[in-house]
């Protein structure tokens, strides 16, 4: 069976091949309602009609933006007319400019329209918002009403009725409604009514009674899965507003916003540029177009669904929703769905395996009960002699033959891990991860690897600046209201060090609602701006009196960011530069003096300087360098100067470990993860947190990223193992360590990240995790796993919930074949033996309602335990089927098919039954005996390996709600729906007899599992892989 699983339902949890997934399409057979089964399977031609629609689009979009002068120049031959017919609504309103007119400027890159408006602010003015202040929050309803909101239009979610009719669909139980339906006909015709109508209407109330539950149970995973795509889809974006900054949704968005953008931040609606620096574009997504585009005063349009890739800058929003380019191309392409899980292949394949020995077993039921039939007709020679009964009793033998296909074809098996995968993608957004994809949590299951990053991961992200060296002294930084922290620095370097703190940031100090000042901005820029005001400084005051002429944004590659600014007095221009301290300190030429003087700096004191970096590094401090350069090179003004700078000051910036984290790693550790801490930060400050983490121990090795690029392939192979720690980390480098850890060492790997940069990181690995709140919305994008607070034991969690659902599978898988293998059996030698099937339609209806979507809901449901993080994660292409679960199925096979075999056939002498009805009843205890076997069973595959099953049994809400349901529905039917069910009401004793048949199974499962399975190891390669050795290390090493 694995060979043939691994030959044809083996895919990729990420990027799968076309092939393979055409591959296992074409391998599925006897499937019983194909468009339930493949619901949450991708559309391949769709997918490519998709990508068709969108090369055709983008083509129409860059004819649209470069080649539409003569339709410019047409519209503004007819602009006079537009003006003069600006609809009644938008005059009401106060705005100058209709909403198809304002949409088509970034649209078309219509410059000549933005012109004769009188440019942005000119713009701005019609349609009433200052650039200053933004929008007004009251006035936001009426440019809803006019310019529209900020959605796509959505095909509508399917409604209860679509879910109702899809289950519905299955062959199987359409064939039971006919066969039904001409049993009443016959029925009614030789036995009258209403007796004849009983056994066709139990079946068809039986259908109905598994096609609403079905339908139930499919559209409340639907619902979670719209609510998760929903949390998705809501980016936040920074806004003026009322005069101040602040954060509103996506859709929250309307014409005449002021939006401001920074790295990796998507354009969330089409606009024109107002101010910003070295603002670069990818519009790739729209227009196909590779190169970025430059966003400048002769270049402004933005449009929505475009990334910025570099720089920052604020834009006036001109259009949203369906009046974007972005809009038009979401709403053209259809759902292709996404990628069908691996587990989610590997299940079709099992139910396609057991299909056919369901098909075989039933085509010969089949022909054996009519074979009886024929020969015994031919026995008492009446051949010849044929009646309505005859008839009947053939389209019994039909509808059981039916309903062992109904049983035997398990149709929950692979939609038990999309039923699994949607509780766990819920859970899991409580818990603050949001799933992106549904692979990845279940890969996340088998992560042998996590690579994260430290900053706002393992600490808080809440920073202080703790200590600064400046004029060769360092001072302590210990409280939040010392205006004298400075006190052995002149008033000159003190000007000095507030000018480099408040004019080189892309921080902004604004005001909130209370009236309050804060700080908008990242977690390092809001410390030291909390440091310069901390010191006196005013950061409006500074922003007036300088000019800010040029701006290089930090990115994780330069480490550094850098501003050039025209003085007040008039024709001086001053370079400020910021960024990781030993790269600024090379920089670095002179060093301010106590009076403010620049001074030249002597290799002493570059390594004292050097010292003091280290010496706060090791205390697990941050540290930046603060320097300037005064510019008289006139020709200098297009460019800011990259080396020959003063240095100012060393800040040292405190940012505490989150609670909870060495915990979390030691979890990991014990779970057979190993946890790799990858940083920008020095490496003194990464190996100081990393042990505080528990992360780096005595036989761990820490390295700079420079150091690990400039190693071979081999090298690489060789120090990964112990490799825990990379620091002063380049994007490249995180992306060349997921690479060799996936294909050369074979882990599965996590890894975190946040910026634009990280993105091929995060695509490369076999599960990518950005940041929620540090995080880009490039990085979001690429990512499959979103970490809503950036916590590292969200990420723990989701570890914990990706084994879960590995197992909830294994579970159900275990009890489904439990169940097919007895019903097959017990029918198929029942109809060889005695001519008759022990169990009715209406009957084995019910069995596989329990063992399909409530065994489903029962078992695929429960919550992680803390076992699972104590044992090694699952290979890569492990035995889905293992030893273990082999064990328990045959096991509990052979009791269950003995013990109602012997009922069967010894049942009215073993339980002294007498009278006219002993057959009627010794059936009702059969059918009665095998459901407790199932619900007990069901108990038994809680744990496959530990004998206390019950442990947290009582606390999952769900399965305790399967179990009861069950048992009563069951009792309803044996007391009290006997003429539908052909079911005789039972006395104590044998109630107590059919529930102590159905428990003796967990005496059995308890034996089972004293028998030893023993688990063959193979050698890892590079194809496959079957166990993960964890590696002897943990924090209480550190």
């Amino acid at each position: 069976m694995e060979e043939y699983l691994r030959r044809n339902f083996d895919v990729e949890p990420k990027r799968p091949s076309e092939e393979a997934l055409k591959r296992w399409r074409s391998a599925v057979s006897v499937i019983k309602n194909p468009t339930r089964r493949f619901r949450m399977v991708a559309d391949l031609a769709k997918r490519a009609e998709d990508k068709r629609k969108r090369k055709n689009l983008q083509e129409k979009i860059r004819v649209a933006i470069y080649v539409q002068k003569a339709a410019l120049q047409f519209i503004d031959g007819i602009s006079n007319r537009r003006d003069c017919n600006l609809p009644k609504e938008v005059k009401d309103a106060g705005f100058g400019i209709d909403p198809e007119e304002i949409a088509s400027f970034a649209r078309s890159h219509d410059t000549k329209g933005l012109e004769r408006h009188g440019g942005v602010p000119g713009l701005a003015g019609v349609v009433s918002v200052s650039l200053e202040d933004g929008v007004v929050s009251s006035k936001i309803p009426i440019r809803h009403d006019i310019y529209g909101f900020n959605r796509y239009a959505e095909k509508p979610a399917k409604g209860f009725g679509m879910f109702l009719w899809e289950a519905l669909q299955d062959l199987t139980l359409i064939i039971l409604m006919v066969a039904a339906a001409v049993s009443i006909g016959v029925g009614i015709t030789t036995e009258g009514m209403p007796k004849g109508i009983y056994d066709g209407l139990g079946i068809i109330l039986s259908i109905l009674l598994v096609v609403l539950v079905t339908a139930i149970s499919d559209y409340k995973q639907s619902l979670k899965f719209k609510e998760l795509d929903k949390e998705e889809k809501n980016i936040i974006v920074q806004v003026t507003r009322d005069g101040r900054r602040q954060k509103v949704s996506i859709y929250d968005l309307v014409v005449g916003d002021i939006v401001h953008l920074s790295i990796g931040d998507q354009v969330p609606a089409d606009g024109i540029f107002i101010s910003g620096h070295s603002l670069q574009v990818d519009e790739s997504s729209l227009s196909g177009e590779s190169e970025p585009a430059d966003i400048n005063q002769e270049r402004p349009f933005l449009l929505a669904g475009t990334k910025v890739q570099d720089g920052s800058g604020k834009m006036l929003v001109t259009s949203v929703g369906m009046r974007t380019e972005w809009g038009r191309l979401m709403v053209a392409l259809s759902e292709g769905g996404n990628n069908e899980t691996p587990l989610q292949v590997k299940l079709n394949g099992v139910a396609t395996i057991i299909g056919k020995i369901g098909l075989t077993f039933a085509v010969l039921t089949f022909i054996v009960l009519t074979s009886r039939f024929l020969i015994n007709k031919a026995v008492h020679r009446h051949m010849t002699d044929w009646s309505s009964k005859d008839a009947l009793k053939l389209l019994n033998y039909f509808s059981t033959a039916v309903i062992i296909i109904v049983v035997a074809v398990p149709e929950g098996l692979p939609l038990a891990v999309t039923l699994s995968l949607a509780f766990a993608m819920k859970k899991l957004m409580f818990d603050k991860a949001l799933v992106r994809h549904l692979s990845a949590c279940e890969t996340m299951g088998s992560a042998t690897c996590i690579c994260t990053d430290k900053t706002g991961t393992l600490t808080t992200n809440h920073m202080v600046v703790n200590k600064i060296w400046i004029c060769n002294e360092t001072e302590t930084i210990t409280s939040n209201d010392n205006n004298d922290v400075l006190k052995s620095a002149s008033e000159g370097v003190h000007d000095l060090l507030l000018q480099s703190i408040f004019l080189n940031t892309s921080a902004e100090v604004v005001k909130g609602e209370d009236g309050k000042n804060s700080i908008m901005g990242t977690p390092t820029e809001t410390a030291v701006i909390e440091f310069g005001m901390l010191l006196g400084g005013d950061f409006k005051s500074y922003s007036e009196d300088y000019n800010i002429l040029m701006v290089e944004p930090f990115n994780s590659v330069r480490k550094k960011m850098s501003v050039l600014v025209a003085l007040p007095d008039g024709g001086k221009k001053r370079a400020y530069c910021k960024g990781a301290s030993e790269i600024i300190l090379k920089k670095c030429d002179n060093i301010v003096a106590t009076h403010g003087e620049a001074v030249p700096l002597s290799d002493e004191q570059r390594t004292n300087i050097s010292d003091v970096i280290n010496g706060f590094a090791c205390e697990a401090l941050r540290t930046l360098c603060l320097a300037f350069k005064n510019v008289y090179d006139s020709s200098s003004e297009d460019s800011i100067p990259d080396d020959k700078y003063t240095l100012i000051a060393v800040v040292g910036i405190k940012d505490p470990v989150r609670p909870g984290v060495r915990e979390a790693v030691k979890t990991c550790l014990d779970a057979g993860i190993t946890v790799r801490m990858i940083t920008g930060d020095h490496i003194n400050t990464a190996k100081a947190i990393a042990k505080e983490c528990g992360i780096l121990t005595e036989d761990g090795l820490a390295i700079e990223g420079q150091d690990f690029q400039n190693k071979s392939s081999q090298e690489m192979a060789e120090i990964i193992p112990k490799l825990q720690v990379m620091a002063r980390s380049l994007p490249l480098d995180k992306h060349t360590l997921v690479k060799q850890l996936r294909n050369e060492l074979r882990e599965v790997v996590a890894v975190t990240g946040d910026g634009a940069n990280d993105a091929p990181a995060l695509h490369e690995a076999d599960i990518g995790l950005a940041m929620g709140i540090a995080g880009t919305e490039v990085a979001k994008e690429s990512a499959d796993v979103i970490v809503m607070d950036d916590n590292f034991t969200s990420i723990v969690n989701v570890a914990r919930w990706g084994r879960a659902v590995y197992v909830n599978i294994q579970k159900f898988v275990q009890f489904q074949l439990t169940v097919n293998i007895v019903a097959l059996m017990l029918s198929f030698i029942s109809a060889c033996v005695s001519g008759a099937a022990p169990l009715t339609a209406v009957q084995m209806l019910w069995v596989n309602l329990i063992m399909d979507t409530l065994g489903a809901l029962a078992l695929a449901t429960e919550p992680p335990n803390e076992g699972l993080m104590k044992r090694p994660p699952v290979g890569r292409n492990i035995k889905f089927i293992t030893g273990i679960m082999w064990r328990n199925i045959i096991g509990q096979s052979i009791y269950q098919i003995a013990v109602l075999l012997a009922l069967k056939f010894c049942g009215i002498r073993l339980l002294k039954l007498t009278g006219s009805d002993a057959n009627s009843v010794l059936n009702t205890v059969i059918f009665n005996s095998f459901v407790f076997c199932q619900v007990f069973n069901e108990i038994n595959s809680r744990d496959m390996e530990k004998i206390n099953v019950f442990s947290g049994m009582f606390s999952s809400y769900t399965f305790m709600m399967v179990m009861i349901s069950t048992v009563v529905f069951q009792i309803i039917i044996v007391e009290f729906l006997g003429k539908f069910a052909q079911t005789v009401p039972l006395s104590w004793e044998l109630w107590l007899t059919s529930v102590l048949i159905g428990a003796v199974s967990l005496l059995v499962a308890v034996v089972l599992k004293f028998i030893p399975v023993s688990v063959r190891k193979q050698e890892v390669s590079r194809d496959h892989e079957d166990v993960y050795e964890p590696l002897l290390r943990g924090p209480d090493l550190a």
